[in-house]
Protein backbone atom coordinates (compact mmCIF):
# COMPACT_ATOMS: atom_id res chain seq x y z
CA UNK A 1 0.00 0.00 0.00
CA UNK A 2 3.20 2.43 0.90
CA UNK A 3 4.22 1.74 -2.39
CA UNK A 4 0.98 2.33 -4.79
CA UNK A 5 0.55 5.87 -2.42
CA UNK A 6 3.72 6.77 -3.31
CA UNK A 7 3.65 6.66 -6.41
CA UNK A 8 0.43 8.03 -7.06
CA UNK A 9 1.86 11.16 -4.96
CA UNK A 10 5.08 11.69 -7.20
CA UNK A 11 2.52 11.64 -9.84
CA UNK A 12 0.23 14.43 -8.53
CA UNK A 13 3.60 16.34 -7.38
CA UNK A 14 4.54 16.24 -10.97
CA UNK A 15 1.03 17.76 -12.40
CA UNK A 16 0.73 20.57 -9.72
CA UNK A 17 4.52 21.46 -10.64
CA UNK A 18 3.54 21.70 -14.62
CA UNK A 19 0.77 23.75 -12.75
CA UNK A 20 3.39 26.41 -11.55
CA UNK A 21 5.95 26.46 -14.55
CA UNK A 22 3.42 26.65 -17.37
CA UNK A 23 0.78 29.61 -15.73
CA UNK A 24 2.94 32.12 -17.66
CA UNK A 25 1.92 30.56 -21.18
CA UNK A 26 -1.98 31.47 -20.32
CA UNK A 27 -2.57 35.17 -19.64
CA UNK A 28 -4.11 35.71 -23.05
CA UNK A 29 -7.34 33.41 -25.09
CA UNK A 30 -4.41 32.31 -27.72
CA UNK A 31 -2.07 31.25 -25.01
CA UNK A 32 -4.51 29.92 -23.01
CA UNK A 33 -6.65 27.82 -26.34
CA UNK A 34 -3.27 27.04 -28.43
CA UNK A 35 -0.43 27.88 -26.30
CA UNK A 36 0.09 30.39 -28.97
CA UNK A 37 0.10 28.09 -31.91
CA UNK A 38 4.08 27.44 -30.66
CA UNK A 39 3.87 23.45 -29.79
CA UNK A 40 6.74 21.50 -30.93
CA UNK A 41 6.18 17.99 -32.64
CA UNK A 42 6.94 16.13 -29.55
CA UNK A 43 4.53 17.68 -27.30
CA UNK A 44 1.99 17.79 -30.02
CA UNK A 45 2.40 14.13 -30.71
CA UNK A 46 1.79 13.17 -27.34
CA UNK A 47 -0.98 15.48 -26.99
CA UNK A 48 -2.57 13.60 -29.81
CA UNK A 49 -1.88 10.75 -28.68
CA UNK A 50 -3.05 11.14 -24.99
CA UNK A 51 -6.18 12.72 -25.53
CA UNK A 52 -7.01 9.51 -28.00
CA UNK A 53 -6.71 7.14 -25.30
CA UNK A 54 -7.79 6.88 -21.92
CA UNK A 55 -8.94 4.41 -19.14
CA UNK A 56 -12.00 3.66 -21.07
CA UNK A 57 -10.07 1.72 -23.77
CA UNK A 58 -7.37 0.16 -21.20
CA UNK A 59 -10.05 -1.14 -18.84
CA UNK A 60 -13.69 -1.19 -20.65
CA UNK A 61 -12.85 -1.15 -24.80
CA UNK A 62 -10.09 -3.46 -24.49
CA UNK A 63 -11.43 -5.89 -21.85
CA UNK A 64 -15.08 -5.69 -23.69
CA UNK A 65 -13.70 -6.20 -27.28
CA UNK A 66 -10.97 -8.76 -26.11
CA UNK A 67 -13.65 -11.20 -25.31
CA UNK A 68 -15.93 -10.80 -28.43
CA UNK A 69 -13.29 -10.62 -30.53
CA UNK A 70 -9.94 -12.29 -29.15
CA UNK A 71 -6.49 -11.88 -30.28
CA UNK A 72 -8.16 -10.19 -33.49
CA UNK A 73 -9.17 -7.72 -31.17
CA UNK A 74 -5.59 -5.91 -32.15
CA UNK A 75 -6.86 -5.09 -35.05
CA UNK A 76 -8.72 -2.30 -33.34
CA UNK A 77 -5.42 -0.91 -32.31
CA UNK A 78 -3.69 -1.04 -35.92
CA UNK A 79 -6.41 0.96 -36.87
CA UNK A 80 -6.41 3.38 -34.47
CA UNK A 81 -2.63 3.73 -35.72
CA UNK A 82 -3.06 3.68 -39.64
CA UNK A 83 -6.26 5.40 -39.82
CA UNK A 84 -6.74 7.55 -36.07
CA UNK A 85 -3.04 8.47 -36.31
CA UNK A 86 -0.72 8.39 -39.38
CA UNK A 87 -3.93 9.11 -41.91
CA UNK A 88 -5.06 12.35 -39.57
CA UNK A 89 -1.84 13.85 -39.53
CA UNK A 90 -0.86 13.21 -43.23
CA UNK A 91 -4.66 14.21 -44.33
CA UNK A 92 -5.18 16.44 -41.74
CA UNK A 93 -2.82 18.10 -39.60
CA UNK A 94 -1.14 20.22 -42.79
CA UNK A 95 -4.19 21.94 -43.97
CA UNK A 96 -5.88 22.44 -40.44
CA UNK A 97 -2.97 24.65 -39.60
CA UNK A 98 -2.77 26.75 -42.31
CA UNK A 99 -6.31 26.94 -42.88
CA UNK A 100 -7.10 27.94 -39.31
CA UNK A 101 -4.15 30.06 -38.93
CA UNK A 102 -5.42 31.78 -42.16
CA UNK A 103 -8.75 32.36 -41.14
CA UNK A 104 -7.73 33.13 -37.05
CA UNK A 105 -9.61 30.59 -35.85
CA UNK A 106 -8.91 29.08 -32.30
CA UNK A 107 -11.68 26.48 -32.11
CA UNK A 108 -13.59 24.27 -34.88
CA UNK A 109 -16.97 26.09 -34.32
CA UNK A 110 -15.31 29.35 -34.87
CA UNK A 111 -13.71 27.37 -38.33
CA UNK A 112 -17.01 26.53 -39.31
CA UNK A 113 -18.77 30.11 -38.89
CA UNK A 114 -15.21 31.53 -40.80
CA UNK A 115 -15.06 28.49 -43.33
CA UNK A 116 -18.40 28.89 -44.60
CA UNK A 117 -19.49 32.48 -43.31
CA UNK A 118 -22.26 31.15 -41.28
CA UNK A 119 -22.88 31.99 -37.47
CA UNK A 120 -25.81 29.49 -36.87
CA UNK A 121 -22.93 26.74 -38.08
CA UNK A 122 -20.54 28.08 -35.45
CA UNK A 123 -23.63 28.07 -32.82
CA UNK A 124 -24.64 24.69 -33.62
CA UNK A 125 -21.54 23.35 -33.35
CA UNK A 126 -20.47 24.86 -29.93
CA UNK A 127 -24.20 23.61 -28.95
CA UNK A 128 -23.56 19.95 -29.72
CA UNK A 129 -19.53 20.31 -28.05
CA UNK A 130 -21.21 21.06 -24.88
CA UNK A 131 -24.20 18.58 -24.92
CA UNK A 132 -21.80 15.37 -26.48
CA UNK A 133 -18.35 16.10 -24.45
CA UNK A 134 -19.85 16.20 -21.25
CA UNK A 135 -21.23 12.51 -20.81
CA UNK A 136 -18.36 11.71 -22.69
CA UNK A 137 -16.06 13.52 -19.67
CA UNK A 138 -18.31 11.74 -16.98
CA UNK A 139 -17.26 8.59 -18.65
CA UNK A 140 -13.71 8.14 -18.41
CA UNK A 141 -13.60 7.90 -14.24
CA UNK A 142 -15.70 4.56 -14.87
CA UNK A 143 -12.63 2.65 -16.25
CA UNK A 144 -10.57 3.89 -12.81
CA UNK A 145 -13.73 2.50 -10.54
CA UNK A 146 -12.61 -1.83 -10.03
CA UNK A 147 -8.86 -1.04 -10.51
CA UNK A 148 -8.89 1.71 -7.50
CA UNK A 149 -11.60 -1.24 -5.78
CA UNK A 150 -8.76 -3.69 -5.98
CA UNK A 151 -5.83 -1.64 -5.38
CA UNK A 152 -6.66 0.41 -2.48
CA UNK A 153 -9.38 0.31 0.68
CA UNK A 154 -11.38 3.60 0.03
CA UNK A 155 -14.04 4.96 -1.56
CA UNK A 156 -14.25 5.22 -5.22
CA UNK A 157 -15.62 8.47 -4.76
CA UNK A 158 -12.92 10.02 -3.32
CA UNK A 159 -10.18 8.71 -6.47
CA UNK A 160 -12.76 10.42 -8.55
CA UNK A 161 -12.68 13.65 -6.49
CA UNK A 162 -8.75 13.43 -6.17
CA UNK A 163 -8.36 12.53 -9.89
CA UNK A 164 -11.02 15.56 -11.12
CA UNK A 165 -9.29 18.44 -8.24
CA UNK A 166 -5.66 17.37 -10.14
CA UNK A 167 -6.82 18.17 -13.58
CA UNK A 168 -8.27 21.32 -12.21
CA UNK A 169 -5.43 22.95 -11.15
CA UNK A 170 -3.60 22.52 -13.56
CA UNK A 171 -5.67 23.02 -16.43
CA UNK A 172 -7.17 26.05 -15.29
CA UNK A 173 -3.51 27.34 -14.02
CA UNK A 174 -2.09 26.77 -17.64
CA UNK A 175 -4.22 26.16 -20.09
CA UNK A 176 -3.24 24.55 -23.23
CA UNK A 177 0.33 24.45 -22.50
CA UNK A 178 -0.27 22.94 -18.77
CA UNK A 179 -2.56 20.42 -20.84
CA UNK A 180 0.60 19.40 -23.36
CA UNK A 181 3.50 19.43 -21.05
CA UNK A 182 1.63 17.27 -18.65
CA UNK A 183 0.39 15.22 -21.68
CA UNK A 184 3.82 14.19 -22.61
CA UNK A 185 4.89 13.21 -19.25
CA UNK A 186 1.58 11.62 -19.04
CA UNK A 187 2.14 9.60 -22.26
CA UNK A 188 5.50 8.44 -21.14
CA UNK A 189 4.07 6.60 -18.72
CA UNK A 190 1.52 4.97 -20.77
CA UNK A 191 4.48 3.98 -23.12
CA UNK A 192 6.26 2.38 -20.32
CA UNK A 193 3.60 1.06 -18.70
CA UNK A 194 1.65 -0.69 -21.25
CA UNK A 195 4.67 -2.72 -22.37
CA UNK A 196 5.70 -3.69 -18.30
CA UNK A 197 1.75 -4.67 -18.27
CA UNK A 198 1.64 -6.88 -21.61
CA UNK A 199 4.74 -8.79 -20.36
CA UNK A 200 3.67 -9.48 -16.71
CA UNK A 201 0.60 -10.50 -17.49
CA UNK A 202 1.46 -12.94 -20.47
CA UNK A 203 4.16 -14.28 -18.21
CA UNK A 204 1.34 -15.68 -15.82
CA UNK A 205 0.98 -17.93 -18.86
CA UNK A 206 4.12 -18.92 -19.69
CA UNK A 207 4.58 -16.24 -22.32
CA UNK A 208 3.27 -15.00 -25.97
CA UNK A 209 2.96 -18.77 -27.49
CA UNK A 210 2.18 -20.71 -24.21
CA UNK A 211 -1.07 -17.54 -23.45
CA UNK A 212 -2.01 -18.25 -27.39
CA UNK A 213 -2.06 -21.46 -27.74
CA UNK A 214 -4.16 -21.76 -24.48
CA UNK A 215 -6.42 -19.45 -25.62
CA UNK A 216 -6.83 -21.40 -28.76
CA UNK A 217 -8.47 -24.22 -26.80
CA UNK A 218 -10.98 -21.79 -25.12
CA UNK A 219 -14.56 -22.18 -26.53
CA UNK A 220 -17.82 -20.47 -26.20
CA UNK A 221 -20.82 -22.10 -27.86
CA UNK A 222 -22.55 -18.52 -27.49
CA UNK A 223 -20.01 -16.81 -29.16
CA UNK A 224 -19.14 -19.27 -31.70
CA UNK A 225 -18.87 -23.08 -32.09
CA UNK A 226 -15.52 -23.13 -34.02
CA UNK A 227 -12.45 -24.20 -32.26
CA UNK A 228 -9.70 -22.07 -31.51
CA UNK A 229 -11.41 -18.86 -32.84
CA UNK A 230 -10.04 -16.46 -30.19
CA UNK A 231 -6.75 -16.69 -31.80
CA UNK A 232 -7.17 -17.07 -34.73
CA UNK A 233 -6.49 -13.79 -37.57
CA UNK A 234 -10.19 -12.33 -37.99
CA UNK A 235 -11.77 -13.76 -34.96
CA UNK A 236 -15.46 -14.92 -34.47
CA UNK A 237 -17.11 -11.72 -35.61
CA UNK A 238 -15.17 -9.91 -38.71
CA UNK A 239 -18.13 -7.49 -39.48
CA UNK A 240 -18.71 -6.19 -35.92
CA UNK A 241 -14.85 -5.91 -35.72
CA UNK A 242 -14.85 -3.89 -38.84
CA UNK A 243 -17.69 -1.34 -37.25
CA UNK A 244 -15.66 -0.94 -34.36
CA UNK A 245 -12.33 -0.13 -36.35
CA UNK A 246 -14.19 2.52 -37.90
CA UNK A 247 -15.72 4.44 -35.05
CA UNK A 248 -12.59 4.06 -33.01
CA UNK A 249 -9.99 5.09 -35.51
CA UNK A 250 -11.80 7.50 -38.57
CA UNK A 251 -13.59 9.06 -35.53
CA UNK A 252 -10.64 10.44 -34.32
CA UNK A 253 -10.79 12.91 -37.71
CA UNK A 254 -14.31 14.41 -36.19
CA UNK A 255 -13.43 14.97 -32.83
CA UNK A 256 -13.11 18.39 -31.48
CA UNK A 257 -10.85 17.08 -29.14
CA UNK A 258 -8.44 15.60 -31.36
CA UNK A 259 -8.42 17.64 -34.60
CA UNK A 260 -7.45 21.23 -31.90
CA UNK A 261 -4.71 19.71 -31.49
CA UNK A 262 -3.10 20.44 -35.12
CA UNK A 263 -4.65 24.07 -34.65
CA UNK A 264 -1.57 24.39 -32.34
CA UNK A 265 1.40 23.04 -34.46
CA UNK A 266 4.79 25.12 -34.79
CA UNK A 267 6.47 24.00 -37.98
CA UNK A 268 6.36 21.83 -41.15
CA UNK A 269 8.89 20.02 -39.19
CA UNK A 270 6.29 19.99 -36.25
CA UNK A 271 3.87 18.03 -38.46
CA UNK A 272 6.41 15.51 -40.12
CA UNK A 273 7.73 14.38 -36.78
CA UNK A 274 4.60 14.61 -35.39
CA UNK A 275 2.79 11.87 -37.72
CA UNK A 276 5.97 9.43 -36.88
CA UNK A 277 5.46 9.96 -33.27
CA UNK A 278 1.99 9.93 -32.87
CA UNK A 279 1.95 6.82 -35.14
CA UNK A 280 4.24 4.75 -32.90
CA UNK A 281 2.43 5.93 -29.48
CA UNK A 282 -0.99 4.77 -30.98
CA UNK A 283 1.25 1.60 -32.26
CA UNK A 284 2.29 0.49 -28.72
CA UNK A 285 -0.44 1.95 -26.38
CA UNK A 286 -3.43 1.07 -28.61
CA UNK A 287 -1.92 -1.67 -30.39
CA UNK A 288 -0.84 -2.83 -26.87
CA UNK A 289 -4.48 -2.69 -24.94
CA UNK A 290 -6.39 -4.54 -27.70
CA UNK A 291 -3.40 -7.01 -27.66
CA UNK A 292 -3.91 -7.64 -23.68
CA UNK A 293 -7.67 -7.31 -24.04
CA UNK A 294 -7.68 -10.31 -26.38
CA UNK A 295 -6.27 -13.07 -23.80
CA UNK A 296 -9.38 -12.03 -21.25
CA UNK A 297 -11.03 -15.08 -21.76
CA UNK A 298 -7.68 -16.79 -20.16
CA UNK A 299 -8.44 -15.26 -16.67
CA UNK A 300 -12.42 -14.94 -16.54
CA UNK A 301 -15.46 -17.04 -17.27
CA UNK A 302 -18.62 -16.32 -19.03
CA UNK A 303 -20.02 -16.35 -15.39
CA UNK A 304 -18.07 -13.76 -14.09
CA UNK A 305 -18.79 -11.49 -16.80
CA UNK A 306 -22.17 -12.01 -17.41
CA UNK A 307 -22.18 -11.12 -12.94
CA UNK A 308 -19.79 -8.06 -13.52
CA UNK A 309 -19.45 -6.57 -16.88
CA UNK A 310 -16.81 -6.55 -19.73
CA UNK A 311 -14.79 -3.76 -17.41
CA UNK A 312 -14.05 -6.42 -14.95
CA UNK A 313 -11.97 -8.41 -17.34
CA UNK A 314 -9.13 -6.09 -17.43
CA UNK A 315 -8.63 -5.72 -13.33
CA UNK A 316 -9.33 -9.79 -13.00
CA UNK A 317 -6.28 -10.16 -15.33
CA UNK A 318 -4.29 -7.70 -12.96
CA UNK A 319 -5.27 -8.78 -9.95
CA UNK A 320 -2.01 -11.35 -9.30
CA UNK A 321 0.86 -8.71 -10.05
CA UNK A 322 2.67 -7.11 -7.65
CA UNK A 323 2.53 -4.06 -5.68
CA UNK A 324 4.72 -2.53 -7.85
CA UNK A 325 3.18 -3.43 -11.19
CA UNK A 326 0.30 -2.31 -9.75
CA UNK A 327 0.83 0.74 -8.87
CA UNK A 328 2.04 1.31 -12.19
CA UNK A 329 -0.74 0.09 -13.47
CA UNK A 330 -3.08 2.65 -11.11
CA UNK A 331 -0.69 6.03 -12.45
CA UNK A 332 -1.02 4.42 -16.17
CA UNK A 333 -4.79 4.38 -15.95
CA UNK A 334 -4.53 8.14 -13.96
CA UNK A 335 -2.34 9.14 -16.52
CA UNK A 336 -4.44 7.82 -19.36
CA UNK A 337 -7.78 9.33 -17.96
CA UNK A 338 -6.45 12.83 -16.82
CA UNK A 339 -4.57 13.71 -20.13
CA UNK A 340 -7.95 12.97 -22.04
CA UNK A 341 -10.19 14.25 -19.21
CA UNK A 342 -8.45 17.84 -19.71
CA UNK A 343 -8.50 18.10 -23.28
CA UNK A 344 -12.07 17.25 -23.02
CA UNK A 345 -12.69 19.90 -20.66
CA UNK A 346 -10.47 22.76 -21.88
CA UNK A 347 -12.31 21.85 -25.59
CA UNK A 348 -15.72 22.21 -24.42
CA UNK A 349 -15.06 25.41 -22.11
CA UNK A 350 -13.34 27.42 -25.12
CA UNK A 351 -15.82 26.52 -27.38
CA UNK A 352 -18.97 27.58 -25.12
CA UNK A 353 -17.10 30.51 -24.16
CA UNK A 354 -15.88 31.88 -27.59
CA UNK A 355 -18.33 30.32 -30.06
CA UNK A 356 -21.67 30.43 -27.82
CA UNK A 357 -21.43 33.40 -25.12
CA UNK A 358 -18.59 35.77 -26.96
CA UNK A 359 -21.24 35.74 -30.09
CA UNK A 360 -24.22 36.47 -28.41
CA UNK A 361 -22.67 38.51 -25.67
CA UNK A 362 -24.13 42.52 -26.75
CA UNK A 363 -20.84 43.78 -25.72
CA UNK A 364 -17.23 43.14 -26.40
CA UNK A 365 -15.69 40.89 -24.33
CA UNK A 366 -12.21 41.73 -23.58
CA UNK A 367 -9.57 38.70 -23.67
CA UNK A 368 -8.98 39.27 -19.80
CA UNK A 369 -12.52 38.59 -19.47
CA UNK A 370 -12.71 35.32 -21.89
CA UNK A 371 -9.90 33.76 -20.60
CA UNK A 372 -11.22 34.29 -16.55
CA UNK A 373 -15.04 32.82 -17.92
CA UNK A 374 -13.12 29.60 -19.63
CA UNK A 375 -11.90 28.61 -16.52
CA UNK A 376 -14.97 29.17 -14.54
CA UNK A 377 -16.54 26.99 -16.75
CA UNK A 378 -13.37 24.45 -16.90
CA UNK A 379 -14.65 24.47 -13.10
CA UNK A 380 -17.92 23.73 -13.99
CA UNK A 381 -17.22 21.15 -16.42
CA UNK A 382 -15.05 18.98 -14.44
CA UNK A 383 -17.85 19.50 -10.99
CA UNK A 384 -20.56 18.37 -13.24
CA UNK A 385 -18.90 15.28 -14.64
CA UNK A 386 -17.92 14.37 -10.89
CA UNK A 387 -20.99 14.71 -10.11
CA UNK A 388 -22.62 12.38 -12.97
CA UNK A 389 -19.66 9.97 -12.43
CA UNK A 390 -20.66 9.62 -8.82
CA UNK A 391 -23.75 8.93 -9.89
CA UNK A 392 -23.19 6.70 -11.72
CA UNK A 393 -21.20 4.78 -9.52
CA UNK A 394 -23.51 4.62 -6.67
CA UNK A 395 -25.86 3.21 -8.70
CA UNK A 396 -24.43 1.63 -10.93
CA UNK A 397 -26.33 2.91 -14.25
CA UNK A 398 -24.91 1.94 -17.65
CA UNK A 399 -26.26 4.67 -19.28
CA UNK A 400 -23.13 6.85 -19.12
CA UNK A 401 -21.15 4.25 -19.96
CA UNK A 402 -23.25 3.80 -23.42
CA UNK A 403 -23.15 7.44 -23.86
CA UNK A 404 -18.99 7.35 -24.94
CA UNK A 405 -20.37 5.58 -28.19
CA UNK A 406 -23.15 8.14 -28.50
CA UNK A 407 -20.73 11.22 -28.07
CA UNK A 408 -17.69 9.92 -30.92
CA UNK A 409 -20.77 8.82 -33.33
CA UNK A 410 -22.81 12.05 -32.49
CA UNK A 411 -19.61 14.23 -33.01
CA UNK A 412 -17.73 12.79 -35.85
CA UNK A 413 -20.99 11.64 -37.60
CA UNK A 414 -21.69 16.05 -37.65
CA UNK A 415 -18.25 17.55 -38.23
CA UNK A 416 -15.98 14.94 -39.71
CA UNK A 417 -17.32 15.48 -43.35
CA UNK A 418 -17.59 19.50 -43.34
CA UNK A 419 -13.97 19.44 -41.93
CA UNK A 420 -12.59 17.29 -44.62
CA UNK A 421 -14.40 18.50 -47.74
CA UNK A 422 -13.69 22.17 -46.37
CA UNK A 423 -10.46 21.69 -46.10
CA UNK A 424 -10.12 20.08 -49.62
CA UNK A 425 -12.68 21.12 -51.91
CA UNK A 426 -14.11 24.54 -53.08
CA UNK A 427 -17.43 23.42 -54.02
CA UNK A 428 -18.18 22.55 -50.38
CA UNK A 429 -21.85 24.30 -49.18
CA UNK A 430 -22.63 25.39 -45.75
CA UNK A 431 -26.49 23.52 -46.79
CA UNK A 432 -24.39 19.88 -47.00
CA UNK A 433 -22.38 20.83 -43.90
CA UNK A 434 -26.11 21.85 -41.93
CA UNK A 435 -27.12 18.17 -43.32
CA UNK A 436 -24.43 16.55 -41.80
CA UNK A 437 -25.05 18.49 -37.90
CA UNK A 438 -28.54 17.40 -38.07
CA UNK A 439 -27.95 13.94 -39.49
CA UNK A 440 -25.03 12.51 -36.72
CA UNK A 441 -26.27 13.98 -33.60
CA UNK A 442 -29.99 12.77 -34.68
CA UNK A 443 -29.46 9.14 -35.52
CA UNK A 444 -27.52 8.45 -32.83
CA UNK A 445 -30.14 10.02 -30.36
CA UNK A 446 -32.46 7.31 -32.04
CA UNK A 447 -29.95 4.58 -31.98
CA UNK A 448 -29.71 5.37 -28.29
CA UNK A 449 -33.30 5.83 -27.13
CA UNK A 450 -35.08 3.87 -30.13
CA UNK A 451 -32.99 0.85 -31.09
CA UNK A 452 -35.82 -0.86 -32.07
CA UNK A 453 -36.33 0.95 -35.54
CA UNK A 454 -32.67 0.50 -36.78
CA UNK A 455 -32.01 -2.63 -38.78
CA UNK A 456 -30.03 -5.59 -36.77
CA UNK A 457 -26.56 -4.84 -37.80
CA UNK A 458 -27.26 -1.01 -37.01
CA UNK A 459 -29.05 -1.82 -33.23
CA UNK A 460 -25.13 -1.55 -31.72
CA UNK A 461 -24.00 2.12 -31.18
CA UNK A 462 -20.82 1.16 -31.96
CA UNK A 463 -21.85 0.30 -36.01
CA UNK A 464 -24.68 3.19 -35.69
CA UNK A 465 -21.83 5.34 -34.97
CA UNK A 466 -19.46 3.84 -37.68
CA UNK A 467 -22.35 4.35 -40.17
CA UNK A 468 -23.31 7.98 -39.12
CA UNK A 469 -19.38 8.78 -40.43
CA UNK A 470 -19.41 7.09 -43.49
CA UNK A 471 -23.23 8.64 -44.17
CA UNK A 472 -21.23 12.09 -43.63
CA UNK A 473 -19.07 11.39 -46.71
CA UNK A 474 -21.82 10.81 -48.74
CA UNK A 475 -24.13 13.70 -48.06
CA UNK A 476 -21.71 16.25 -48.03
CA UNK A 477 -20.53 16.13 -51.69
CA UNK A 478 -24.13 14.93 -53.03
CA UNK A 479 -25.64 17.73 -51.33
CA UNK A 480 -23.07 20.31 -51.94
CA UNK A 481 -23.89 19.32 -55.66
CA UNK A 482 -27.72 20.19 -55.49
CA UNK A 483 -27.14 23.28 -53.81
CA UNK A 484 -26.24 26.93 -54.60
CA UNK A 485 -22.62 27.02 -55.58
CA UNK A 486 -20.47 29.25 -52.67
CA UNK A 487 -18.81 32.71 -53.61
CA UNK A 488 -15.75 32.46 -56.28
CA UNK A 489 -14.80 35.37 -54.58
CA UNK A 490 -14.97 34.40 -51.03
CA UNK A 491 -13.51 30.49 -51.59
CA UNK A 492 -10.53 31.90 -53.09
CA UNK A 493 -9.80 34.17 -50.15
CA UNK A 494 -10.44 31.20 -48.14
CA UNK A 495 -7.80 28.81 -49.81
CA UNK A 496 -5.20 31.61 -50.81
CA UNK A 497 -3.29 30.34 -48.10
CA UNK A 498 -2.75 26.89 -49.78
CA UNK A 499 -0.99 29.03 -52.57
CA UNK A 500 1.89 31.10 -50.78
CA UNK A 501 5.38 30.38 -51.64
CA UNK A 502 7.74 29.15 -49.29
CA UNK A 503 11.20 28.47 -48.95
CA UNK A 504 12.31 24.90 -47.90
CA UNK A 505 15.50 22.76 -47.78
CA UNK A 506 16.76 21.31 -51.29
CA UNK A 507 16.87 18.41 -49.09
CA UNK A 508 12.86 18.55 -49.40
CA UNK A 509 12.36 19.64 -52.84
CA UNK A 510 14.57 20.26 -56.19
CA UNK A 511 15.29 23.39 -57.12
CA UNK A 512 14.53 24.91 -60.78
CA UNK A 513 16.99 24.18 -63.04
CA UNK A 514 18.50 26.99 -65.28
Amino acid sequence: MFIKIAMLLVFFAIMIAVAVLTAKHSKDVGGFVLGGRNIGPWLSAFAYGTSYFSAVIFVGYAGQFGWKFGVASTWVGIGNCLIGSLLAWVILGRRTRLMTNHLNSATMPDYFEKRFDSRVMRLIAAALIFIFLIPYTASLYKGLSQLFAMAFNIDYSVCIIVMAVITAIYVIAGGYMATVVSDFIQGLIMLFGIVAVIGAVLKINGGFTESLAALAQVSDPATSTQPGVFASFFGPDPVNLLGVVILTSLGTWGLPQMVQKFYAIKSEKSVYTGTIISTIFAAVVAGGCYFLGGFGRLFSTPELVAQNGYDSIVPEMLSNLSDVMMGLIIVLVLAASMSTLSSLVLTSSSSLTLDFIAPLSKKEISEKKKVFIMRVLLAVFILISVIIAIIQYKTNATFIAQMMGLSWGALAGAFLAPLLYGLYWKRTTKAACMVCFVTGPVIMILNTFVPAIFPAILKSPINCGAFTMVLGLVIVPVVSLLTKKPSDEKVAEIFKCYDEKVTVNASQALGSEE
